[in-house]
């Protein structure tokens, strides 16, 4: 394996990476190389889809809605042990 020095890395991007190792739990190294490696193609960056269509609903429901809902479905937990057999 090769060793290689950065120079030049400005504040801004190092409190970046620094941040993204520890969120990430891995050393700088690794997270260098990994990055590296992604932006030329060598592997491929790991995606997660991420929908923010719902986002506008997420914890809109007041306590007589949930209520509301839990009436209303109250039927669909009822297990049909027919269905079982």
């Amino acid at each position: 394996m090769t060793t290689m020095t950065l120079r030049g890395i400005d504040e801004d991007l190092a409190k970046t990476l620094k941040e993204m190792s520890q969120q990430q739990g891995v050393s700088l190294n690794a997270l260098a190389i990994r990055l590296i490696r992604e932006a030329t193609g060598l592997d491929k960056k790991k995606r997660t889809a991420t929908y923010h269509d719902l986002d506008e609903l997420a914890g809109t429901w007041s306590e007589a809605d949930e209520l509301n809902f839990r009436q209303a479905t109250v039927s669909l937990e009822a297990i049909d042990t027919d269905l079982w057999k």
